[in-house]
């Protein structure tokens, strides 16, 4: 048997189109990462989104550089139409609607988001639970959800609103009282899928807590569930608040909601229709918006789900 020596002179380097190489080594990115760059590639989904941050940044900040107060009458500009002076006109009081209008619009939003911060920390964490402990728990907690999801609603936040004054809170809390039953549903469905997998064993085999695995185990990879339904649950909040001011059990004069601003204007829509018009195309901007982006960061956290 004979040993052969390896010369470097037996081999030829093989050159290699610079254009032909395979990359292997991408940069890693995170989940985050990878689904804003997937939502970007939605345009829908982003022309949605700057609306809805143009929108917001008005809300926030056109009453506070306005020169006109959202509740003080003017009687000397009542029905007054659009023109340099009041954008939008003015409405049976001589108010400017262009700053109540927005003024409506931060607070619808400001309601339909602080109901669904509640509707997230209850639902998520009831959902969360119920899907963990399984068993006898799990089966009392659902008991509990199918009583509620057979009440409408609907009625239920009429009655809490016939049964305590009006206002922004009580409105929230009516929202919050059966809000957060979608949410632990989902919630709850997506944990069941995650709760046998191999990291939350991993977490139990090292003496992790239950609140532990809910926290930093389940909770994060649940996350796209729960994104999805709160782009869906504050457009609906704020159709609510807006149903319930319209047939005026809900906020009142002189408080301005956009649900306020559109059953005034529709008191007088045959003579002055600009009072009704403007409210209603920003709650439709703001409701088509959501639902769009909505869609796109479902496509965007899931892919599988836009196949």
């Amino acid at each position: 048997m004979t040993n052969e020596c390896v010369k470097d002179s037996m081999f030829r380097k093989v050159k290699v189109d610079e254009a032909e190489r395979e990359h292997l080594d991408a940069p890693m990115t995170s989940v985050l990462a990878d689904a804003w760059y997937r939502l970007r590639q939605n345009k829908a989904a982003v022309a949605a989104l700057f609306i809805l941050a143009a929108i917001i940044l008005l809300a926030i900040f056109a009453p506070v550089f306005s020169r006109y107060s959202f509740k003080e009458p003017d009687y000397n500009a009542i029905f007054a139409l659009p023109d340099k002076a009041h954008i939008f006109g003015t409405d049976q009081f001589g108010r400017d609607l262009w700053v109540r209008c927005w003024m409506g619009c931060r607070i619808s939003l400001m309601i339909a988001v602080v109901a669904a911060l509640v509707d997230i920390f209850i639902g998520v964490t009831y959902g969360a639970v119920s899907a963990l402990f399984g068993g006898r728990v799990d089966a009392i907690m659902q008991r509990i959800i199918e009583v509620l999801v057979g009440i409408p609603s609907l009625i239920i936040v009429i009655l809490f609103l016939m049964a305590f004054p009006a206002g922004v809170g009580t409105i929230i809390a009516a929202l919050s009282i059966t809000g957060w039953v979608n949410m632990a549903r989902l919630v709850r469905a997506e944990i069941l899928k995650l709760k046998n997998q191999e990291f939350v064993l991993a977490s139990r085999v090292l003496g992790t807590s239950s609140r532990g695995i809910i926290l930093h185990d389940l909770v994060p990879n649940a996350v796209s569930v729960i994104v999805i339904n709160v782009m869906f649950t504050i457009p609906s909040a704020i159709f609510t608040e807006a149903f319930l001011s319209f047939i005026g059990i809900g906020l009142a004069e002189p408080q301005a909601s956009l649900g306020v601003l559109i059953n005034n204007g529709y008191q007088v829509l045959q003579n002055y229709p600009h009072v009704m018009i403007f409210p209603a195309i920003i709650i439709i901007l703001i409701m088509v918006c959501f639902s769009i982006l909505g869609d796109g960061l479902r496509d965007a956290l899931d892919p599988q789900m836009s196949r």
